[in-house]
Order: C-alpha cells, then structure tokens, then sequence
C-alpha cells in the first residue's frame, strides 16, 4: 500500500522500499539500481502484467530469472521513431479495416520523440551553414516531417521536439528528464523513480543523471507503448569502484574511452554496471553522462551513477526541481551513501589518476590507442601522395554527437584551444572538413557568452546544426576534388570526431578509418592535418614568423576550464531556450493530413504502409528449418551498420537503382528513408565494406546456391524466395552490435532469414531478431566447424522450441558428408517464446488489442 509524505505543503504518496524489507526481503544492501527496479514492481503490482512471481524474482536479485515491469517513459530519435510511427499507424489502418475503433491505438506511457539524425553536413565553415542545412534538411524530408507533425496531433502521450533543437540524449538530459517523476496511480497522485527506455542504443545517457535507462530495439519500444509490460532477465550488476583524481591534461572523453576498453575485455554484455567510490563526486553530471553513454560500446545494458549531491544540484542549475529529487531518493534510501555496503555480482576498480590521452580506432570505439603511441600504430613508409594529400591526411574533422558535445569541460576545452590557437596565428589545414553540431542549442548559448565562438569559427569550425550529423553517418560528402584525389590514388585518408560510434563505412565510405577523440583533439587534428603526428615532441604547426607551435603551448589547462564553467551551467540560459517543443517557421508552416487514421500516399517514397499486418488473423506455426541455404557467411563485430545501413544510398545500389527508377533524384540516406520498407529491404547488408566470406569482394554481395552466381543480397534472396527456399545468416562473435536498430531485425525477417547462427549476439538486435519472428542460435566457431557457405541446413528442435534449448543443426556438404553441431537457441524468455509463436511482437501486440476490443 502507498504511503504519504509532504512537499512543500502538499501531500504525495509513494510505494515504501522499507515495507518490502518487513515482508522478509532483504533489499537493503541491493546496488541502486535494483532498488529502483523493485519499486516500479512493487508499484505495479496487479496480479496480472506484475506478479507477485516478478517482485520475487527482483527483489531476491535472482540473477537470470525472467521478470516484467513497466517503464515510465519512451524515448525515440527520429530514424528510429519515424518506424515505429509508422508501424502504429498501420495498426490503426487494420484495426479500422476489420471495423474497429482506430483510436484503441495509442501510447499507453509517455513518449517523447526528439527530430535530431536527419540534419546532413552539406554546408561547413561558414556562417551560413546552420541556416542553409537546416533548409536542406526540409527539404530531404517534408514527406517524413509532415508525418510527424501527424502522429503528433493523432496519438496521446506523444510529445516531439522539432528539429534543430539538439540530439535527443543531450535534450533527455537538460530538459525531459525529471528523475522523479509524479503521476496518478490508483487515484493518488504518486512520487516515483523514472525508468526510461529508448529505441536508441545511447539511451543510457541518462544513468548518468540518476536515471535507470537504456536502449531497447523499437519493436519492444512499440509493445511497452501500447501497454505491455518490458520483459527482461534478472541482471548481474558490475559494480565499477573510482578512486584517484583525473590528472591535468586528460579530459572526460580520454576517461571514457579507458572505461570502454577495460569493460568490454571484462565482459559486461547483458549486465548492469553501477559505479561507486571516494572519486564518484569528483564527477560532475555532464562528466558521468559521457561515460553512460558509451555503455553500448562497452556492452553494459545500464551505466548507472546513483543519485547524490551532484544529481540535485544539476536539476537545479537546469531549472528543474531538484528538492523532490533529494527529499524522494533519501525517504527511499536510493541517495547514494559512501558509507554504505553494497552487495555486486564483482567488482572492478579504476583509478582515474592513471588514465591518460587517448584515441579510439579505426575502426571500433574499443580499440584505444594512447596518443603518445598513434604515430608509431600509423605510421608508413612509402606515403601514396596525391595533388592535394597524401596518406594518413586527416580530412575529417568534427564536433559531434551527444558523448561529448553535452560536456561543458571539452566543449569550452575545444574553445580554449581554438583562441589560443588562432592568437599563435595558426589555422587548420585547407584540405579538412570542419564542423561543429552541438547536442543543445545551449551550447552554442554558452559558446557565444564566452567569447570563444568566433575563435572556433576562425578555425572553420562554424556550427552547422543541431543533431547527430557526422556521429549518425551524416557528415555529407568531402570536398570534391579531395574525393577525387582519394579514389584517383587510392589515399588512405582518416576522419578524427567526437563521436560515439566508429564502424566501418558509417562515416564516410572513402575514409580508410575514423578514430574518436575529446572535441579538444579534434581541432588539434584538423590544425595538424595528418593522424600521424606525435603531439608529445613534434609542432602541431608553425607561427607566421617560422617558430614552431606544439599542442602543450595551446593545451587548455582545467583551471582555464574551470573560469569559463560558471558561464556554462547558469540556469538563465535553460530558462531562455526553455521551450523545446516550439518549432521554426519551416516546421510551423508544414502542412499535414487531417484525422485519425493517417493517409498513405502510394506516390511517397519516404512513408510506405508496411506489410507486418497483412494476415494478423493467422498465427504462424514454429517448424524446424529444412533445407536451408546460406544466405551470408560473416566474420566477428558484424554490426547493424553493416547489416542495414543508415549512411548515403549510392546510385547504383539496389535502393538506389529503386529509386531512380521511381524518378527520384535526390536519393538521401538510408535513415531518412527507414518509413519505407521497399527502400530498406533492397538495403539490407549493402554497407559498402560488408565482408561477405562467400565472395571476394566487398559490399552487399553474395552467391546464389546451387548455381554460384554472384548477385546483390537483395537479389539473391529474392531468387530464393521465389525458390521456397528458407534462409540462415552464418556469423561469428558479438553479431549485431552497434545502435539499437529495428530495421537490421525487420530486414532479416524480409529478406527470408529464418535463422542466424552466430558465437555470440550483441544484447538488444538478438532482442530485436527474437522480436520479429527470427530465431537466433548460438554455435561454436563456425571456422572450426569447417563450413563453406556452400552447404544445405537443417535446424531440428524448433518445432517444440522452448527457452535456451539446445538445437541440432546439419551442414550438408555437395557430396552428401555431413557437418552435425549443436546451437542454443538465444530464445531467452517465455515471453520471448510467445513472440516467436505469434510470429512477432507486433501480430502478438495487435492480437491482443483486438481480442480486448472484442471482450469490452
């Protein structure tokens, strides 16, 4: 039963941890983030959705068992949130069909939805980039904006942050979020931890504020947003323990990525960590949402810092209330306590006075490199050189992504560097693309307050718009003779950004590598041109009077950092940009459909309605898969960049070749076109630096069995379907890592995939496969096996499939000899069963709304 407490005169209730430690659990030594797992049960408790099963399972922190809770809110980005949209509306075009009610579709929960992947770096280093990218942004999308601009006025619960007004984490973090949240439960208006999950991977930001969240595929998103509960395995939780202070010279970004690299070798897949320690309050908010962020990368489901001082005096310094944070979390004793003993399923120590500058790449954000050893890792002999560059040419450079441009510390860092730089008379090389998109309109506010805009500027560094840009694949394309000078002489050239994501071909598809770094280094780079450059004993560059110019000269020191901050986080800023949800004359002037069901527009090549409600009436039945061929044969770290692209669509791939067929002349990305599955299936593993084993090219080819044709993977599976023939993808280690991608699961499914086997899947697209029907099988190393991607398979077991059972798979050879192995199938749950039953989780969503319907 609630409880009641006063605040500021009035009365809220809440849901008392201490009444579950009277019925016999012993939560109390339980790390923070379980706690605030076992009040949102505790809370939902109905005996129906929430069992008294669940609240065991959680707050006897029974690792492994499946339990169910219902998250507070959802957070989408635009690539992710326009399918999941689209897929909502589609529901209600069914519903209508068969004569119900539309309307009975809707979000449940809260959702905000934050336009900020569509903006490209068209236009860089001038003052008119922001205006005109953000004119050719409209441009690019009016078809998928007027659709928003729908969605918004057609379905409940749903706010949307109109573009240019910054990455949807760095918003979730200066404004949506609350940290406690209240909200009328069972008639008394309640007090209540905010659990948050996203349809983007980098959704853990937030832990980094107190607040339990994290990325989950869209197709999950889109069951909790109809009123399911989120169905989830009982975590382990890490608890990583800071000490030392971080020396001068490093900043947050070179902490971050020594934290990714030590946890993805400790293996934190699937598991929550939860920092702790002496060193946990000499980060700020904006320093531990740096290394939230990056939980993907290092494979964590959660990063989650417990709230404290730093916590509340964020809220505040962002207008926000921050006493009922302090007064909610300390009555619940979720308020982190030094003092205190935590129990955790192990522990890992970091001392941050050992960290020291570093990179990562170039091809993943866990391949560290120290920058006292990049020119050493970099270097060669006999440079190709070309009229304008020359091998190991940074022509690249980019201010980008929610990791770091949310972080005042490197932000003004970047500045400082930059004035000092150009009062040495220096300048960045006239090869490199420059640019700076800031996660917040805030930054630019604080930039300008400072002073330190222009020197930025003078550098090249101008801001080009408000969002993911270059982080998302949308850096646009290089200067054009440079482009050229690569593909003439083959120059293998880099890209240096502040991002969160490195993989191949993401960036640009002509750079040989991208490395991550802190926004200071990335001016440093563009002013040294070359990523070969040993910082430690060679001039980043020359004065106009011959004398060299080395980067400790430039170097911002923490205490110049420190005198620009105060400028930074003044709570007069937010209130000034207070309103998010106000569009400009672009957005307001947009004209959208009327009504409740959305009208489809056969002509539009952006909103397609999707095919996953055609037969809702029938249910699939489960078979073992029988005579299958195999479709990809894949090394380790096969990303969902590789399998669904969100970069440039080139002329001659299979979209592309669609869509010039349509008349369409301005092809756009694979992200901004994810509303139409026609475009995304013809995507699907077109990554121009896919490694397929089973032909000797690169790029989204295969060959077709028998007949050892080489075609597109598109076209090949087409000709296989058209066959009757069944599909598997054959992979190795960590399948499917990178962002939380629905269209990488939904484009398997469309492509005929029934099943992948793989060493090992990253957590949410095994989620996201599992979500839309496919099953995924964990093998031993296929290497080993001796498979070919020549042979027959045969999967038995599935008819009969239950949670983690093990599978018998055959390879069957040309001349009839056998490979027989078994496989787990990575069905993890029983809810999980029930979604592969009904043939996915939006059949089984939309049954159940309509046998409701039906009832009432």
């Amino acid at each position: 039963m609630p409880s009641k407490f006063l605040y500021k005169g009035a009365e809220l209730y809440y849901y008392p941890l201490k009444e579950l430690s009277e019925r016999g659990y012993r939560i109390d030594e339980l790390p923070y983030s379980i706690k605030i797992l076992i009040e949102n049960v505790y809370r939902n408790l109905d005996g129906n959705k929430i069992t008294e099963d669940d609240l065991e399972a959680i707050a006897n922190w029974r690792v492994g068992k499946e339990f169910a809770f219902m998250p507070t809110r959802v957070l989408m980005q635009d690539y992710t949130g326009v399918p999941l949209l689209v897929d909502l509306a589609a529901m209600r075009n069914k519903v209508m069909e068969i004569g119900k009610d539309p309307r009975i579709i809707n979000p449940v929960i809260p959702a905000d939805l934050v336009i900020d992947h569509s903006v490209q770096v068209d236009y860089f280093g001038t003052i008119y980039s922001l205006d005109f990218n953000m004119k050719k942004e409209f441009e690019r999308n009016i078809e998928r904006y007027q659709f928003l601009k729908w969605a918004q006025g057609a379905f409940r619960n749903l706010r949307i942050v109109p573009p240019g007004k910054g990455i949807v984490h760095q918003v979730n973090l200066e404004y949506l979020s609350t940290v406690v949240t209240k909200s009328e439960v069972r008639g008394f208006l309640t007090a209540y931890p905010e659990v948050i999950i996203g349809t983007d991977s980098h959704t853990t930001m937030i832990n980094g504020l107190g607040i339990l969240g994290w990325g989950v595929g869209g197709l999950e998103a889109e069951a909790v947003l109809l009123g399911e509960p989120y169905y989830m395995n009982v975590p382990e939780v890490i608890g990583v323990k800071l000490t030392g202070e971080i020396q001068e010279g490093v900043t947050p970004t070179d902490v971050v990525l020594y934290i990714t690299e030590l946890l993805r070798k400790k293996n934190v897949v699937n598991k929550f960590v939860e920092f702790f320690g002496p060193s946990l309050s000499l980060l700020s908010v904006p320093d531990r949402a740096t290394i939230a962020n990056m939980a993907p990368e290092y494979g964590a489901t959660a990063a989650y810092f417990p709230i404290d001082d730093e916590t509340v005096n964020y809220l505040i310094l962002t207008n926000r209330d921050g006493d009922l944070v302090r007064e909610y979390s300390k009555l619940q004793e979720i308020f982190y306590d030094l003092n205190k003993k935590i129990r955790y399923t192990d522990v890992v120590e970091i001392d941050l006075s050992k960290i020291e500058p570093s990179l990562a790449g170039p091809k993943n954000p866990d391949e560290r490199v120290l920058l006292r050893e990049i020119k050493k890792k970099m270097i060669k002999e006999n440079k190709k050189k070309g009229k304008y560059i020359e091998d190991n040419a940074v022509v690249l450079a980019a201010i980008t992504s929610c990791t770091n441009t949310s972080n005042p510390t490197v932000m003004l860092g970047a500045g400082i560097l930059a004035k000092k730089a150009v009062e040495l008379g220096l300048r960045t090389q006239p090869y490199v693309k420059t640019s700076m998109a800031p996660g917040s309109p805030i930054v630019a506010e604080y930039l300008k307050e400072t002073g330190l805009l222009p020197y930025l500027e003078a550098l090249g560094f101008h801001i080009v718009g408000f969002g993911c840009t270059t982080c998302i694949g949308n850096a646009g394309p290089l200067p054009k003779h440079i482009e050229e000078d690569i593909k003439n002489n083959n120059i293998e050239a880099y890209g240096v950004i502040s991002g969160n994501r490195n993989f191949e071909g993401r960036i640009n598809p002509l750079l040989k590598g991208t490395f991550l770094a802190s926004p200071i280094l990335v001016v440093a780079y563009a002013i040294a041109g070359r990523i070969d450059i040993d910082f430690y004993n060679e001039p980043i560059g020359y004065d106009p009077n011959g004398n060299p110019v080395y980067l400790r000269d430039i170097w911002p020191s923490l205490k110049e950092i420190r005198t620009y901050m105060n400028i930074a986080l003044n709570p007069e800023l937010f209130k000034k940009k207070a309103n998010i949800f106000e569009g400009n004359e672009l957005w307001n002037s947009l004209k959208i459909p009327q009504g409740d069901v959305y009208t489809w527009d056969e002509k539009s090549t952006y909103i397609r309605l999707p095919p996953w409600f055609s037969e809702v009436e029938k249910e699939e039945e489960l078979k073992d898969i029988i005579n299958a061929r195999i479709l990809l044969l894949l090394g380790d770290k096969i990303t969902t960049d590789h399998i669904s692209p969100a970069g440039p669509i080139t002329p001659d791939s299979p979209a592309g070749l669609y869509l010039r067929q349509l008349g369409v002349t301005e092809l756009n990305t694979y992200g901004a076109r994810r509303g139409n599955h026609e475009v995304m299936l013809r995507g699907g593993f077109f990554n121009p630096k896919l490694k397929n084993l089973l032909v000797d090219k690169e790029g989204g080819y295969t060959k077709h069995f028998p007949d050892n044709k080489i075609m597109s993977v598109y076209e090949a599976a087409m000709q296989y379907k058209s066959e009757g023939v069944p599909l598997v993808i054959v992979a190795g280690k960590q399948y499917g890592s990178g962002s939380s991608r629905d269209w990488a699961a939904k484009v398997t499914k469309l492509l005929g995939v029934k099943a992948v086997l793989a060493e090992s899947f990253e957590r949410i697209h095994r989620s996201n496969l599992v979500a839309m029907g496919v099953i995924p099988i964990e093998i031993s190393d296929w290497r080993t096996l001796g498979i070919k991607g020549d042979e027959i398979v045969n999967i038995y077991g599935i008819k009969d499939l239950k949670p983690r059972k093990e599978l018998s798979i055959e390879f069957i050879k040309a001349d009839g000899t056998k490979i027989v192995t078994k496989g787990i199938a990575r069905i993890d749950n029983n809810a999980e069963l029930t979604y592969v039953k009904e043939g996915g989780i939006l059949n089984y969503v939309l049954r159940k709304f309509l046998e409701y319907e039906k009832k009432s």
